[in-house]
């Protein structure tokens, strides 16, 4: 699918899923939104009250893990952290208490690597979907594919990643 076709949501491709989502994440910029500007000013999330920073997001992540599918998310990241990295290292634990596992690698440890320009979803080997994005971060789009090919360097190129990263417990900014 091209990145402006009618597309399957991010819930339907999840559950859908029977055994793994990977998300590699390359940028250290997404753009704006209300919970990193909200950071930005100082706001911080009161951990306890699950009610306040538990979204569908991550009730979908967890549904999904409780049906066994592992997820896993790796950011390569500049060192030092741009602000967005370090507001997503603090936002990252929601993402944890939904049941991802997450890892870090410093860009500069990702030299020998050789990794796609975008950002990615793959789903069970079988499916990815690819983010695009504007210089400043907007997303502009997904594209959805299911090319064997492409899959298979994508999903190598998360692996790679993987197994080079910290986790997230373990990567402090």
């Amino acid at each position: 699918m091209s990145p402006n076709e009618q597309q399957p949501s991010f819930a339907e491709l999840l559950a859908s899923t029977e055994r793994t989502a990977v998300h590699l994440e390359l940028r250290d910029a997404y753009g704006d939104n209300p919970r990193f500007a909200a950071w930005r000013e100082g706001h911080r999330v009161d951990w306890d009250d699950r009610a306040s920073w538990w979204h569908s997001f991550h009730e979908q992540i967890a549904q999904a893990v409780r049906r066994g599918v592992a997820i896993r998310r790796a950011r390569v990241v500049s060192e030092p952290v741009s602000e967005y990295i370090r507001w997503e290292h603090y936002a990252t634990h929601s993402n944890v208490a939904a049941g991802e596992e997450v890892r870090w690698l410093p860009r500069r440890l990702a030299s020998g690597l050789l990794l796609p320009p975008n950002d990615y979803w793959v789903f069970d080997d079988r499916l990815a979907r690819i983010h695009h994005f504007a210089g400043d971060g907007a997303h502009v789009g997904d594209e959805l594919t299911s090319e064997p090919e492409l899959i298979k360097r994508l999903s190598s190129a998360f692996t790679s990643v993987w197994e080079y990263a910290f986790p997230h417990d373990a990567y402090k900014i």
